[in-house]
């Protein structure tokens, strides 16, 4: 990994411009997929592409692909938002005061923050997040999930890769 320095003076509006961009877009574009799957998906699945989509509403209230769905229920629910909270939180104030070397940190840091925050916005609205989406061949399928789900793994699987995918400027390869 590149080393970060802490000087919130040296953000630059380019690198503020595209936070925000980041997080506004993908908590808009996830708040209203979820409008339209709660107004069109409440009645009946919708299969695509020989089924391997499927656009089924559901109520997600645990974390991740349900897990601690059973915690989530309950008033453990108000302890999981209070943690993906506290955790946001530190992301941001990392997002903002660190600068990191490498770019791609701050982009993919920023993709977790964004989907994070719109899932806990419907955590915090309905008590539960709002999940459409499932992919597969077959019995080969994936959990349900949604838009914000997209950002927060395309997020983390860029903050793993970033160092192989970003080379200093003037870096020997």
């Amino acid at each position: 990994m590149q080393p970060c320095t802490y000087n919130p003076r040296t953000m630059s509006p380019k690198r503020l411009l595209l936070i925000f961009t980041i997080l506004f877009s993908c908590v808009g574009c996830d708040q209203a997929t979820k409008v339209v799957a709660k107004a069109y998906l409440a009645d009946e699945p919708v299969i695509l592409l020989g089924d391997t989509v499927r656009l089924v509403l559901a109520r997600n209230y645990g974390a991740f692909l349900s897990l601690g769905s059973a915690i989530g229920e309950s008033s453990g629910g108000m302890l999981l938002s209070s943690i993906v909270g506290v955790v946001l939180v530190g992301l941001l104030i990392y997002l903002f005061v660190a600068r990191p070397q490498n770019p791609l940190v701050g982009v993919s840091i920023a993709l977790v923050v964004a989907g994070g925050v719109s899932n806990l916005i419907d955590r915090v609205r309905y008590g539960y997040v709002v999940d459409f989406l499932n992919v597969g061949i077959g019995p080969l399928r994936t959990g349900i999930f949604n838009v914000a789900d997209m950002a927060i793994m395309a997020g983390v699987i860029l903050w793993a890769f970033s160092d192989r995918l970003w080379k200093k400027p003037g870096a020997l390869p």
